[in-house]
């Protein structure tokens, strides 16, 4: 039992470790040095198999480079082979042999062996394959095997027969090598002889290696039969790989060899290394095609050594982690029994504020100790989930929040202030937190209260709300985003002959097909935060009746509208106002399809038809539709730039929709000058607000005699022209000079 320096009320207060708290420390202990061990094995057996993944991938380009290298000797040596072939002494001793001329042919011909490190000998045979004379007396003289022979060969003229792998016995020790053979042919393709060339495989290695691999990898070359040709002699070896040249793998290791004959190239994690191997090919015609294999593999041993020093890293770090996370789990038991023994403590306190105000008595780590039942109403929470929870997250402040508040509790010990919170029932409390001075070696405590202020927060709002009417013309209506109102004065109920607002919509009251334009209404008052227009015009009236509305917008944080002021008074004429251009007309100014338009057109006087012009506008700006949710976003940019266009849309014009992302224009009475003016103008107006990217206007003049859809059509080339110039993004096409 810990003892306790400060005086108990009560025996049950002190610190005690029972006997269940020590059998939980125990087992945690174990486990811990459990998972410890485990996780530590895992950590560096994965580690070597990381570093053997990084070998084998390094030296398997390095046999890529290898392979490819063999593979442009060979290739060499055949273009070699055939320069031997048609050397001018060959040829010389071929037309008149003698042996002066056979004596200077083999000493240019030892001339070449001895530069040539992997060139082994130089050979000729007659036309019937027989052996007549070679350079040295390392290889058979047996004749040449039939397949080469005359008729039954495949191969001739500059061509070049490449041999398989072999072995000859060189200084006492079996040497790899490969023979090309080219045919000595006279003009006529009758078959002079056979130049034989003999290339070491082995020293062909030797002088491409050292510039890709270190001495301690080790390098194989096998045939598709299992058979060694090179790395015999590569110390040290393992076991069950053939150390003499001529072994076989398929039988040493037949493991590795199903695993290479089933891939062109691979890995194969052995039980004592970690081998590589790559498909190669010397030749890649038909009738010389010859595959081998190249193969390196580095010992377990060998990687275990190099992971050494991280292993004992690991070692370190685990003991280190292991005897904190001992002292942690002793220092939480500890910790734990603190807190228990002031529970009784707590609980004394806890009637203390029982109380019809919710109360909460918090620690100095911000962790709640106790609370009453108002608390825990007021906060939507079961009491006993209270407990122990972290005051920020009970005000759902941000850190930035919580700082300031914790800054004011440190400078003045409280702290007030009124939080709206996330309920279903949208309360608001006014929260006052007040700390406790603090004593000598004794923690501090922060008591906090909590008091429903909803009903004072909703007439705030309701004052808020009155002040918004109050501070517009009469008449005057609160209106939400969707038309619905909230708010209306007696002028405005009075005017549209209503007495209560309940479930009222604006676009109803005021009827004038003001509903199908309330869409393009609210995107104005977002862009533009109002909108004005002419609404209850009679026309049959010859006096002015028409009510002149201005809407008002209010955007919330996120930028949507909130609210909306609506003021009506009354309208000046018409006319003055269409001058201006300053309101969306009352007539139905974009005609929906093209039959209407055409009916327009054909509405026309002669007069105005005969000099009239045509504006297409092509408002899909770049990238667009390129998905199909795209849609809804091209359609949100026509109606904008719609609104803006009606707004200085002359009288006598007449927009209509044609396509989506496509408008039209007729200009009456307006000639080629003014119709490009008029579209400039509109581009400026549109580059102005934002909306003028990627936007092309084609504009046609009438011809005598032609439809609107004949008419259409010059606007279109005008219009394919526009986009094809890329810089003003006007064109015109068939104008006239007035």
């Amino acid at each position: 039992m810990l003892t306790q320096k400060q005086p108990q009320l009560i025996a049950g207060q002190g610190l005690h470790w029972s006997a269940q708290r020590i059998f939980s420390v125990v087992t945690q202990i174990i486990i811990l040095l459990i998972s410890v061990l485990l996780l530590t094995n895992v950590i560096i057996t994965l580690g070597e198999r990381r570093l053997q993944e990084d070998w084998a991938t390094q030296r398997y380009s390095e046999l890529q480079s290898v392979g490819t290298l063999i593979a442009d000797k060979v290739s060499f040596q055949q273009f070699r082979t055939q320069m031997f072939a048609n050397d001018e002494l060959l040829k010389r001793y071929l037309t008149i042999p003698s042996e002066v001329r056979q004596r200077k042919l083999q000493e240019s011909w030892e001339v070449m062996i001895r530069n040539i490190p992997e060139l082994l000998d130089i050979a000729l045979f007659d036309p019937q394959g027989k052996f007549k004379f070679s350079t040295t007396n390392d290889f058979s003289r047996d004749p040449l095997p039939p397949s080469l022979l005359g008729g039954a060969r495949n191969m001739g003229g500059n061509e070049v027969y490449t041999s398989p792998l072999e072995f000859t016995p060189i200084k006492g020790k079996l040497e790899p090598y490969l023979y090309q053979l080219a045919w000595l042919e006279n003009p006529d393709q009758s078959i002079r002889g056979y130049l034989l060339t003999y290339q070491s495989m082995s020293r062909m290695l030797k002088s491409i290696r050292p510039a890709y691999s270190s001495a301690e990898s080790p390098l194989l070359m096998l045939d598709t039969q299992g058979l060694l040709y090179a790395g015999a002699e590569t110390k040290p070896t393992i076991n069950r790989i053939p150390d003499t040249m001529g072994g076989s793998l398929r039988q040493t290791y037949p493991a590795l060899w199903r695993k290479m004959a089933m891939s062109n190239f691979g890995q194969f994690h052995g039980d004592d290394a970690t081998f590589v191997y790559l498909k190669i090919e010397l030749t890649t015609q038909y009738e010389t095609r010859r595959e081998y294999y190249l193969v390196s593999y580095v010992r377990n041993d060998a990687i275990a050594e190099l992971f050494s020093e991280w292993r004992n890293i690991l070692i370190v770090g685990a003991v280190v982690l292991t005897l904190l996370a001992l002292a942690l789990i002793l220092l939480s038991h500890s910790y734990r029994i603190g807190q228990r023994s002031r529970e009784y403590s707590i609980e004394l306190a806890h009637r203390l504020f029982h109380q019809d105000i919710g109360c909460v008595i918090i620690n100095d780590k911000n962790r709640v100790m106790t609370a009453n039942e108002k608390a825990a109403e007021l906060l939507c929470l079961p009491l006993d989930e209270l407990q122990d929870r972290n005051l920020q997250r009970i005000l759902q402040f941000e850190n930035e929040q919580y700082a300031e508040v914790a800054a004011q509790l440190e400078a003045n010990n409280k702290w007030q202030g009124v939080i709206d919170f996330d309920s279903p029932g949208g309360s608001h409390l006014a929260i006052t937190v007040t700390s406790s001075p603090r004593r000598s070696r004794q923690e501090k405590y922060y008591l906090v209260t909590f008091e429903d202020v909803s009903q004072l927060r909703k007439a705030q709002h309701q004052a808020k709300l009155n002040e918004l009417l109050n501070d517009n013309a009469i008449p005057c209506a609160l209106v939400q985003a969707n038309g619905m109102l909230e708010l209306a004065n007696q002028a405005f109920m009075q005017l549209v002959s209503i007495h209560d607002i309940q479930g009222k919509n604006l676009t109803d009251l005021l009827n004038n097909d003001l509903s199908s334009q309330w869409p393009r209404i609210t995107q104005q008052i977002l862009l533009q935060g109002s909108w004005k227009g002419q609404i209850l015009c009679d026309p049959n009236s010859k006096e002015n009746t028409c009510l002149q509305a201005t809407l008002k917008g209010h955007l919330d944080a996120a930028g949507e509208i909130e609210h909306i002021v609506c003021t009506l008074e009354q309208a000046q004429k018409r006319a003055l106002l269409q001058d201006t251009g300053d309101f969306i007309p009352h007539r139905s100014a974009i005609l929906v399809n093209l039959r209407d338009l055409d009916d327009y057109f054909k509405s026309l006087s002669p007069v105005s038809r005969e000099h009239s012009s045509l504006l297409l506008i092509d408002i899909t700006a770049e990238s667009m539709l390129s998905h199909m949710s795209d849609i809804g976003q091209l359609e949100n940019r026509q109606r904008e730039v719609e609104i803006h266009i009606l707004r200085t849309l002359p009288v006598n014009y007449q927009m209509s929709h044609w396509q989506l992302g496509k408008l039209i224009v007729i200009l009456p009475d307006t000639n080629s000058d003014d119709a490009h003016h008029f579209a400039v103008k509109s581009l400026n107006g549109l580059n102005e607000i934002g909306l003028g990217t990627g936007i092309c206007m084609g504009i046609a003049s009438y011809q005598t005699g032609q439809n609107l859809e004949q008419y259409l059509s010059n606007a279109e080339v005008a219009l394919k022209r526009a986009k094809q110039i890329g810089e003003q993004n006007i064109c015109q096409a068939f104008t006239r000079q007035n």
